[in-house]
């Protein structure tokens, strides 16, 4: 650890300019580092280490180029994963913080690794690069749109490198499958489909409570309003909870939807969106659709997400996964890693498959200061992210209906009406029948790509954004 002495000595020096309370952490300049050597191990501090935060503890204890220095968790109930995934490692046990803005006040930490809940993302990435720190940032990166491309802008004001952990972009068997694509093997690419066909139970109806002893809750909050504690709204559950969370759209589904959003090239927003759906099968205290329809019109492509939460078949042998459909053929990924060329005939052509290293891509982008290493650089996580809000946002601005004979907005769209056939036929095997159920049929908005706001519907970008609690707040421009 000697080799980090003079490095921190520098970063020490900084600290005194910058300073370290709440409101410098919100509004400082940034501090730039010096540049590491080949032979230096990053310190990473891990932000979030329940549930998927314990993947990110475990990525960074087992590679060679990171030292697990420190993890911050508003649970103090949840910390003992981390620490007993070190002690195993033989390695000694991270600091802790239940405090982000405490952690981000330690310049031995060169770079975090974000695994809260997705209200939490945008600021804690934000702070984080103002303070000096790169940043791995788990999907979706940001819980609107505006946060989104805030996080953008201030790592490349920071010069940051800063990735999203959307880890599909470096399994090499994806990889190879959409580089098979983009090559022309299945022609003209018209439809992108992604699937989130995953099973969710219903989370039932609880009562508040006390908070829980050892959860700061203030901190677990954030940026969200001020609300009695609800175990319904708080560990995993809070991904059904608009406060929090954005639904399967935003939760599973961000990962299909950047392989859809990757196979079709396409680096900017859609022109328009429009979605189905609704809460079904249960009556619970989540407040997110259970299955999902969602259009997304490129002009000369089609993106088509769909999310069903209940018992439900795979379609063409996936169900998380992909379809790309081309003029010549067809390619479907049925994993993280896996993915299947067909003909138009339907005989098989090609098979992909091979893991790889989100973590240590990252690594490699902090060492070498190049964020064109990045495999999901924090761009390609705005984007994608982007699209779940958007569909988001139609579904919340829809209305209900029970009629199946006209669905505004995927009139003229053989594609969108033949998803929503499956759409009736699914929630048909699971006893919902929409003539008797209503569901939301979402506004279709046009979408100026290059603004990445609505065009004429002020309610709707109203909703590109959110109001924020303070302190906690995201600025409103870098």
């Amino acid at each position: 650890m000697e080799q980090f002495s003079r490095r921190r000595f520098l970063e020490q020096s900084l600290s005194i300019v910058a300073g370290a309370s709440l409101t410098r952490v919100a509004h400082s300049e940034p501090t730039y580092l010096p540049k590491r050597s080949a032979n230096e191990r990053v310190n990473v501090a891990v932000i979030g280490v329940r549930s998927r935060g314990l993947d990110h503890v475990g990525g960074y204890l087992g590679h060679p180029e990171a030292n697990l220095v420190a993890i911050c968790d508003v649970d103090e109930n949840v910390i003992a994963g981390a620490m007993l995934a070190a002690e195993k490692k033989g390695v000694p046990k991270p600091r802790y913080y239940s405090d982000i803005r405490k952690l981000l006040e330690d310049t031995s930490i060169d770079a975090v690794s974000i695994a809260t809940p997705n209200h939490w993302h945008a600021l804690a990435a934000i702070w984080a690069m103002q303070q000096g720190k790169d940043v791995y940032v788990e999907k979706p990166v940001s819980h609107n749109v505006h946060e989104g491309r805030i996080i953008v802008q201030t790592a490349r004001k920071t010069k940051k490198i800063c990735q999203t952990g959307t880890q599909i972009r470096s399994m090499k068997g994806s990889r190879e499958a959409i580089e098979y694509i983009h090559s022309g093997k299945i022609g003209k690419v018209t439809i992108a489909r992604g699937l989130c066909y995953k099973r969710r139970k219903s989370i039932g109806m609880r009562a508040d409570t006390a908070v829980p002893a050892g959860v700061h809750y203030d901190l677990w909050l954030g940026p969200a309003p001020v609300r009695p504690f609800n175990s319904s709204r708080f560990h995993y559950d809070w991904h059904w909870n608009w406060n929090y969370g954005n639904g399967d759209l935003g939760n599973q589904g961000i990962h299909q939807m950047d392989v859809a959003r990757w196979a079709l090239n396409k680096n900017q927003l859609p022109k328009s969106v429009v979605t189905v759906g609704g809460r079904f099968g249960y009556v619970d205290d989540g407040d997110t659709p259970n299955t999902v329809v969602s259009c997304f019109d490129y002009g000369d492509a089609e993106l088509i997400f769909e999310v069903r939460g209940l018992e439900t078949d795979g379609l063409m042998n996936a169900k998380v996964g992909n379809i790309i459909y081309g003029s010549e053929g067809y390619v479907v990924f049925t994993g993280y890693d896996e993915a299947f060329a067909f003909d138009n005939k339907g005989q098989q052509v090609q098979h992909f498959n091979g893991g790889g290293d989100h973590y240590g891509n990252f690594l490699s982008a902090v060492k070498s200061r190049k964020s064109q290493e990045l495999h999901a650089d924090i761009e390609e996580g705005h984007l994608s992210s982007a699209l779940c809000h958007l569909g988001n946002i139609s579904y919340l601005l829809g209305h209900s209906q029970h009629s199946t004979d006209r669905v505004e907005g995927f009139e003229g769209d053989a594609a969108a009406m033949e998803t929503f056939g499956r759409f009736q036929q699914h929630l048909a095997l699971n006893n919902v029948n929409l003539r008797e159920v209503a569901y939301r049929l979402g506004s279709k908005l046009k979408i100026d790509p290059r603004k990445e706001e609505f065009i004429g519907n002020k309610e709707a970008n109203h909703l590109l954004t959110r109001e924020y609690r303070k302190p906690f707040e995201v600025p409103a421009k870098v």
